[in-house]
């Protein structure tokens, strides 16, 4: 009992710090890539933590998951250069001892990635959708900032204010180039301001300018002069984002036959089974010859891990291109692996036990 005590105790303890590294690693390059997007301006800066933390539940099942196996392999492997092990063996218990004390550990964390996977990512990232396509919105319907080439969302309109007052309400020297199937026009003007109307649609004022019209491909152009000139903002109502199979919730994706869908439920069925099969490919992959380099076990493991999340990939693409059924794709690779376990506890118990007899 003392010792499945110690033993948790250390696995939390790798886990938490494992986690707490990769966490930072995931949040710093998640921001930096949030900072360009509002640099550019296809993003709110008011806007990036909010896609941060929808970004930060989307990554969880992956990091717990890979947290918990990289604790396991390192108290293990220090246990094998700590001789630990030696104790252990010599003691006349095996290897496969180790496998209730690592699933004691890891069912908890397992619970909490199947709740992460099958309804936290998938609200996460509708959430995270519903949110930039808001601002898309709100960001079309007038929102101008100076000094910066605004882009319509449907790509038809540039819009550059150089200056703007404190009120929001004048601009001035506005630059708008617009791009139609039958013609192009570029409106300029030295000020203008913005309007609603009583219908809620919105236009910008401009005022004291010109505008240069010519059809695609043609030297043709007419040039008019203006007082007054309203271009109205096309604002799209906001109506929530298509559903799609990554932001549908679980419950509403078992129902549809489809291998889109399935492909999708794969996806997340396969965080909780694959954190439990590597949490067991952890302890014979954990092995440590004290006559080699320490850190290839570590090597080993991760070329492993590689393997196993490509495998999962790839299963996923059969299942959605409709060459393997949804019970092969999801089974297949999880057993496949699940079968190199007593071949791999086998090596490293009869290597244990050649040991012993050699000494």
């Amino acid at each position: 009992m003392i010792f499945q005590r110690a033993v948790r105790r250390e696995f939390t303890h790798l886990a938490a710090g494992v986690f707490t590294a990769l966490f930072a690693i995931m949040m710093t390059t998640q921001l930096i890539r949030l900072l360009g997007d509002a640099a550019q301006g296809r993003v709110e800066p008011d806007a990036v933590v909010a896609l941060l933390g929808f970004s930060s539940l989307n990554y969880l099942p992956v990091l717990l998951s890979l947290s918990s196996f990289v604790a396991i392999l390192l108290a293990l492997s220090r246990s094998y250069r700590d001789s630990e092990m030696v104790v252990w063996f010599s003691s006349g218990l095996s290897l496969m001892a180790w496998i209730r004390p690592v699933l004691v550990f890891v069912m908890p964390l397992v619970m909490t990635i199947s709740v992460l996977s099958l309804f936290l990512s998938p609200w996460a990232l509708s959430q995270s959708a519903e949110f930039r396509d808001k601002l898309s919105s709100r960001h079309d319907a007038g929102q101008i900032s100076p000094g910066i080439f605004q882009e319509s969302s449907a790509g038809e309109r540039v819009v550059f204010v150089e200056g703007i007052d404190a009120d929001t309400s004048n601009v001035f020297n506005v630059f708008v180039n617009e791009m139609r199937p039958e013609r192009l026009g570029v409106t300029m003007a030295a000020s203008g301001y913005q309007e609603v109307a009583a219908n809620g649609d919105r236009f910008i004022i401009l005022e004291n300018g010109r505008r240069y019209e010519f059809p695609p491909g043609s030297a043709e152009f007419r040039i008019m002069e203006y007082a007054r000139h309203a271009v109205r903002v096309e604002t799209k109502e906001v109506r929530g984002i298509a559903p799609t199979p990554r932001t549908m919730p679980t419950l509403a994706l078992l129902p549809i036959d489809l291998p889109v869908y399935r492909a999708e439920l794969l996806y997340r069925f396969s965080f909780p089974f694959s954190a439990i099969v590597l949490a067991l490919l952890a302890i014979p992959l954990s092995f440590v010859n004290p006559r080699a380099g320490r850190s290839a076990n570590m090597l080993i493991a991760i070329f492993v891990y590689l393997i196993y999340n490509n495998l999962v990939t790839i299963s996923q693409g059969w299942v959605a291109s409709g060459k393997v059924s949804f019970a092969v794709g999801v089974l297949g690779v999880h057993l496949f692996m699940l079968c190199l376990l007593p071949l791999m506890f086998y090596q490293r118990i009869a290597v244990s036990s050649f040991a012993r007899l050699s000494r």
